[in-house]
C-alpha cells in the first residue's frame, strides 16, 4: 500500500511539506539517479546539475511559480535546490542515453473516460515512489503518482484532466519545459482545450508521449518534443502507446531508439483492447496491464536476470483512472501480483 501525502497551501508550503515528509526517499532518489547518470552517460553529479541548470531559463519563462515549490522541496528535504531540479529534469539528462518501458492506453466506454498504464523503471527506485494529493492556493486540486522530489508524473485533477506518460529515447533536447514540469502544468489545467493550447505553446524540451484525457470523454496521444507535436487521435474510443514514435510526420523528422519489445507490447495492447472488455472497470483494466505475453518483456514487465543489472527494467506500478468520476486505482508493484488500492482527492 502507498499512503497518500496530502499537501496544501502556497507553493513554498506545498514544497516544504513534500520535502519534509519524504526527505529520506528524496535522498535515496538522488543516489539512484547519481548511479543511473554514471551507468548510462558517464556523468557525475556536478555535470548533471549543469545540464539541469541549462533548462532553468525555460522554466523561469513558462512556469515560474513552480520554482517556489522546487525550493520548498529542497528546504524540507535538507538538500540543494539544484538537486531537486536535477530530479525533475532527469528525463532530459538520462533518456538521451537510457530508455525505460511503459505501456499506456485510453478507453472511452459506456460514457466513461478511462486512462491506464504500467510504469516501468529501475527496481532500485521502487521504495522512493510517492502519491501526492495537492491542494494549492492557486491551482486545481490534483493527485499525482511518481517519484519523491518530483513535482508530478502520472495523475488526474478535480476537473477531470488526466495524463499518462511513455518515455521516448531520443538524442533530442531543445527549448521547452522539461517533461515533469510539463506534466504538472497539464495537471493544473481547468479545461481540456485551454490546457492543450498551453502545453503546445510552452513546448516540451525532450520527446515523450503524453496520453491526455478529459472526464467529458476526450483523449489524445501527444508525442511531445521541442518542435510540432505528433498527434494520435482517439479511434473507436481508444489510444494506445508504448515507447516508440507513432505519428508518421514526427517519425520522418525525429529519430528515436526504442527497445525491441516496444512494438510487440503495442501490438499486444491493441489485441487485448479489440474489442474492449464488455464491462470495463478497474479490475478488468488491471487484468490487461497484467498480461505476460512476451515474458519477461510483456505489458507486465519482470526483470531479466540475463541483462546487466543497470539495464534491468520492471513494472513498479500500474494505475487505472476513471476521469469521468475523478477516481484512481493503484497496484503498487506488478499488476499481476499486487492488490488494487483506491486513491482519492477527497480529504
Amino acid at each position: 500500500m502507498l499512503a497518500i501525502t496530502r499537501l496544501s497551501g502556497g507553493r513554498q508550503a506545498l514544497g516544504y511539506a513534500h520535502g519534509e515528509a519524504h526527505g529520506a526517499a528524496i535522498q535515496a532518489s538522488l543516489e539512484v539517479y547519481a548511479r543511473l547518470f554514471h551507468d548510462f552517460a558517464g556523468l557525475d553529479w556536478p555535470q548533471a546539475r549543469r545540464d539541469a541548470l541549462a533548462l532553468l531559463p525555460a522554466i523561469e519563462t513558462r512556469f515560474p511559480a513552480i520554482l517556489d515549490e522546487v525550493d520548498g522541496i529542497a528546504r524540507g528535504a535538507g538538500v540543494e535546490a539544484e538537486d531537486i531540479l536535477v530530479l525533475n529534469c532527469r528525463s532530459e539528462i538520462a533518456l538521451t542515453h537510457a530508455n525505460d518501458g511503459c505501456s499506456a492506453f485510453s478507453l472511452h466506454h459506456h460514457g466513461q473516460q478511462w486512462l491506464a498504464q504500467n510504469w516501468d523503471w529501475r527496481g532500485d527506485q521502487q521504495a522512493n515512489l510517492v502519491a501526492l494529493a495537492i491542494r494549492g492556493d492557486d491551482a486545481p486540486a490534483l493527485l499525482s503518482l511518481g517519484e519523491a522530489g518530483m513535482v508530478a508524473k502520472i495523475g488526474l485533477n478535480e476537473h477531470g484532466l488526466g495524463v499518462c506518460l511513455n518515455a521516448i529515447r531520443s538524442r533530442t533536447c531543445g527549448d521547452g519545459l522539461p517533461i515533469h514540469f510539463a506534466l504538472r502544468h497539464w495537471l493544473e489545467g481547468r479545461d481540456f482545450d485551454e490546457a492543450l493550447a498551453s502545453l503546445e505553446r510552452d513546448g516540451v524540451a525532450s520527446p515523450a508521449h503524453f496520453l491526455v484525457g478529459g472526464g467529458e470523454g476526450r483523449a489524445l496521444g501527444l508525442e511531445v518534443n521541442p518542435g510540432p507535436y505528433g498527434r494520435l487521435p482517439s479511434r473507436d474510443g481508444l489510444v494506445t502507446h508504448t515507447n516508440h514514435l507513432c505519428d508518421p510526420g514526427l517519425r520522418a523528422r525525429l529519430a528515436d531508439y526504442p527497445r525491441p519489445d516496444s512494438g510487440p507490447r503495442l501490438a499486444r495492447l491493441n489485441e487485448r483492447l479489440s474489442p474492449p472488455p464488455a464491462a470495463a472497470d478497474a479490475e478488468a483494466l488491471f487484468e490487461i496491464l497484467g498480461d505476460h505475453q512476451g515474458y519477461p518483456y510483456g505489458l507486465c514487465r519482470h526483470p531479466d536476470p540475463d541483462q546487466p543489472e543497470a539495464e534491468r527494467m520492471e513494472t513498479l506500478f500500474g494505475v487505472v483512472m476513471n476521469l469521468s468520476r475523478r477516481e484512481l486505482w493503484l497496484r503498487l508493484g506488478k499488476p499481476c501480483q499486487a492488490s488494487s488500492q483506491h486513491l482519492s482527492l477527497a480529504p
